[in-house]
């Protein structure tokens, strides 16, 4: 079985100038040094990416994006590409976060769309799969998620399925506090890490990295990553406190 270094990554979201990404960062830095048997990762507004790549050049900290254009260019006002991405120095992109599907209207179609984009354009994509409250209660959660899984991954051969990355945030967890437990969350992790051996092998399944997101923080973090299946964390809103930030990242 490969192992499979842990990854943490944070997301902004629609948060951060470049004063305050400045302070955070700094912060950041001397916190969490440059720990060797993890990644982290950090996924600032489109704004200050720039500002972000200078300041983590020569850190063991990587920089992702929150979203992109299926099209490499165009005439789409308001959108991103992923050579603009590249270009400013990002190396990961977040894909159908349940905000983009809540709030933008994104379909497990789309974001299959834009994981291709992420791979033709060299980045990285942290595919974001994750149920609501109800679909839980109407024990609909590991249909639902194959069928996520299997449309935003469709057509990808192994070595693609092998170098990306799966996020499990269930929507129900998202900035209300509420986590899953441990067991819940493993046990949507191994049915996801299933679902993958189905679309490649087995092989290529125990692979690829899949996160947990959903409220993690300090005082969870430790039995998350205690699971078999669960090899890192998205956080939210604890990845805009650097204390709190560095703590997930040195999980124990």
């Amino acid at each position: 079985m490969p192992i499979r270094r842990s990854l943490i990554a944070g997301n902004w979201k629609m948060f951060g100038t470049r004063a305050e990404a400045e302070r955070l960062l700094s912060e950041l830095k001397t916190r969490i040094g440059r720990p060797a048997d993890r990644e982290v990762i950090i996924a600032p507004p489109f704004t200050v990416l720039e500002t972000v790549s200078r300041l983590v050049a020569g850190t063991s900290i990587g920089l992702a994006a929150q979203n992109l254009h299926w099209e490499p260019q165009g005439a789409f006002t308001g959108e991103i590409a992923g050579p603009m991405l590249k270009d400013a120095g990002c190396s990961h992109v977040i894909l159908g976060h349940s905000e983009r599907r809540q709030y933008s209207g994104e379909t497990d179609e789309l974001v299959a769309r834009k994981v291709h984009a992420a791979h033709r354009d060299g980045l990285v994509p942290i595919v974001c799969v994750g149920e609501t409250l109800e679909q839980r209660e109407r024990g609909e959660t590991t249909d639902l998620i194959s069928r996520q899984v299997r449309t935003a991954l469709h057509g990808h051969d192994h070595t693609t399925l092998a170098s990306l990355i799966v996020a499990y945030e269930p929507v129900w967890a998202i900035g209300t506090g509420r986590t899953a437990t441990p067991a819940q969350a493993q046990e949507v992790h191994a049915a996801i890490r299933a679902t993958l051996a189905e679309l490649s092998d087995h092989a290529t399944a125990e692979m690829v990295r899949i996160l947990y997101g959903g409220s993690v923080k300090p005082d969870n973090v430790d039995g998350l990553m205690a699971e078999a299946d669960i090899d890192g964390a998205l956080v939210g809103g604890a990845s805009l406190q650097a204390e709190a930030f560095a703590r997930i990242v040195q999980f124990r």
